[in-house]
Order: structure tokens, then C-alpha cells, then sequence
């Protein structure tokens, strides 16, 4: 073990000393002793299981100008689209004949998705798939609409909020969006009774180790259930397409601090990992992550669902997808399961379903 690393499980909590020692430090000892504690953390709790979401990118036109992101409303010549109900239901039926239990669906904020067509699809999946868990990621809506989409059905959110840093936020962000109306939505989501997922890019423009360690306080304070990390990947037809790409040691070792900060919380390997190395998700598994989430969207969108440039497996079918990932995590010792995989509340040794007695029934 390493002193350093010792004193962030003793404590469970995180200074700026220590997490700048932590990120920067290129002692080998620190590096190995991090990775492994946060695995140890990772079995304690999960034991070797990875988790399947099937994300379904169902919608590219987004409302927000944010200026890290290829949908922008400003980027003009980007083709748009909208995915159908029996397209989304199709994508979910393939999904689970590959033994995802977990559909994860995300859009731009887009005005046309009202809350009656969103409810129609949430509803609708939940009729057909029982047994699975619905997880929305559309961004910053109203009390009332999240509580009708959860009534309908959905059972987790995901809403990165991007920085802890208010001024940070607003070089991310143009000024009609409102970093303290970003974290209201997630406290208000979790009162309703969601499993929520919140999370940061890694390297983003005007990020610093002070703006770091307030993520890190904002996760230790609200509790997720889910943290998505990954780095910042420079994009074209924005104003940060210059910008240098966020770091993948940098990201390795977050997953392993926000692992060790937050034992039990889900942690994806992300696609933005694997972007910028071609071993990152396997990386992101050894460094702490539980979760993996294949793309079930049809292979002609995806392309122009161009959140960032240069993302892997655009041209990836389900089946090959699935077998790829099956592969990649068994030869980092660990294994890709058929199960929900909620969170987990407890340390309990986990059951062959990937649930214990003490998560959410399907329609929490």
C-alpha cells in the first residue's frame, strides 16, 4: 500500500493535497497501490460482474448551445434525427437477445420529445421488457415531467453535471443555462425515487485539481448511485475544437478515487476512454469501473449522433459489439453478466442475478 492511498480509504474523503498527490504523483508504488485498492473495492462489492447497458441514441437535436458538444443547436450542418417508437422498441429487442437487461435512452434536449411521446416509450418498454431497468439521460426537464416519466415506468437518470464549479460551468455553458438549475434537477430526481447518475468530463477547458476536488466533494455529499467520467474529447464545429483531449492516466485514476470515495456507486469503462486508447475500457475495468454500455442504435445514426469526434465502434454491429466487449473484459479477469445490475446499498456478496435483497424491485 502507499500512504497516500491509505489515507484516502481511512478517511473517505478528499483534500487538495492529497488528491494533487494522487493525480500528478508518477511514483509507481502510488499508481499500482491505487489501482488495487480500488479493484479490491470493486470485488468487495460487485465481486467480478460487468454490467450491460444498451444505449439507444435516439434523438440528435438538442435545444443547448454547450460548447464542448458536436449537437449544439449551433452546428448547422449536422443531420439530425429522430428515432420512430417501434424503432426504439426493435433496438431494445435485439438488446436483450444479447442479454442486456438495462436500456439506457439518451437525446439531446429535444422540445418534440414531450412528456406524452416520452411516457408512450417508457411505457411501452416496460410492458414488453418486465424484467428490465429503463434509464433516461434527456437532460434537465421539470419536477413534473421526471415524475411522469418515472411513474410510466423508468427507473434510473442519468444527468452529467458536467463541473461542480459554478464559474467553471459557465465557460462550458452559454448563459441562458443555469449550473444551480443542473444540480437542483439531480437532487429533485433523486427525491422522486431514481437511481441517479451524475458525472464530469475529464479535462475539460478551464478545469483544474480545485475544480476536481469540488466534483469529488459534490459525489462524497450527494451520493449516486452512478458516476459517468470520461475525458474531454476535442470537437469539430465547436469552439473548443482546438482545445487539447483530456487525459486517460488522469481519468484512470479519478475512476480509482471515485471508487474509493464512494464504494458501492456503478462506474462505466466509457466509449470516450476507448476512443482515445485502444485499450482504455480494459483500463477503466482495472481501474475500478463496473459497467459497460454497447450501442443498440442503428448503425446509420450513430455517426450523427456526433457528441465528440472520432468515437469507436460506429460501424460495430450488436452481436459483434457484444462478442468484443465479452472478450475484452474476461481478459482483465472480470465477467460480463445478463443482469439489471442495480445498486447496490449494501456490501452483501453478490447473487447469480447481479441483485441483492436490498435493491429496487423493476419498477422502483
Amino acid at each position: 500500500m502507499h500512504p497516500a492511498v491509505d489515507q484516502l480509504i481511512a478517511s473517505r474523503s478528499i483534500d487538495l493535497d492529497l488528491l494533487s498527490t494522487l493525480l500528478h504523483s508518477d511514483s509507481p508504488q502510488l499508481r499500482d497501490a491505487l489501482f488495487a485498492a480500488s479493484r479490491s473495492e470493486t470485488e468487495r462489492v460487485y465481486g467480478n460482474e460487468v454490467f450491460m447497458r444498451g444505449l439507444i441514441e435516439f434523438s440528435s437535436y438538442c435545444r443547448n448551445d454547450c460548447l464542448y458538444c458536436g449537437l449544439r443547436r449551433s452546428h448547422r450542418e449536422l443531420p439530425r434525427y429522430r428515432m420512430t417508437l417501434e424503432e426504439i422498441l426493435a433496438c431494445c429487442r435485439l438488446g436483450y437477445q444479447f442479454g442486456m437487461r438495462t436500456f439506457v435512452l439518451q437525446s439531446g434536449e429535444d422540445a418534440w420529445w414531450t412528456d406524452e411521446r416520452l411516457c408512450q416509450v417508457v411505457a411501452s418498454i416496460r410492458s414488453e421488457f418486465a424484467d428490465c431497468a429503463i434509464t433516461l439521460s434527456v437532460g434537465e426537464r421539470s419536477r413534473e415531467s421526471y415524475q411522469r416519466l418515472f411513474d410510466s415506468g423508468a427507473n434510473r437518470y442519468l444527468l452529467r453535471h458536467e463541473t461542480a464549479d459554478a464559474a467553471h460551468y459557465a465557460q462550458l455553458h452559454p448563459s441562458d443555462m443555469s449550473f444551480a438549475h443542473r444540480i437542483q434537477c439531480l437532487h429533485t430526481l433523486k427525491e422522486i425515487g431514481y437511481q441517479v447518475g451524475c458525472g464530469f468530463m475529464v479535462g475539460s477547458p478551464g478545469q483544474t485539481d480545485a475544480t476536481l476536488l469540488q466534483d469529488l466533494q459534490f459525489i462524497t455529499s450527494f451520493r449516486p448511485h452512478m458516476v459517468g467520467i470520461g475525458p474531454f474529447v476535442a470537437t469539430q464545429h465547436t469552439p473548443f475544437a482546438n482545445e487539447p483531449n483530456g487525459e486517460v492516466e488522469l481519468t484512470l485514476r479519478l475512476l480509482a478515487i471515485i471508487r474509493l470515495l464512494h464504494p458501492t456507486v456503478l462506474l462505466p469503462a466509457t466509449t470516450a476512454l476507448g476512443s482515445l486508447h485502444p485499450l482504455g475500457r480494459e483500463q477503466g475495468i482495472r481501474a475500478g469501473a463496473n459497467v459497460v454500455m454497447p450501442n443498440l442504435s442503428p448503425v446509420e445514426n450513430r455517426k450523427q449522433y456526433n457528441i465528440y469526434d472520432n468515437k469507436i465502434c460506429l460501424g460495430d454491429d450488436v452481436a459483434h459489439c457484444r462478442s468484443c466487449l465479452e472478450r475484452r473484459i474476461e481478459s482483465v479477469g472480470r465477467h460480463l453478466v445478463v443482469a439489471r445490475g442495480d445498486y447496490r446499498h449494501d456490501t452483501a456478496t453478490p447473487t447469480a442475478t447481479g441483485n441483492t435483497p436490498s435493491d429496487p424491485t423493476p419498477n422502483s
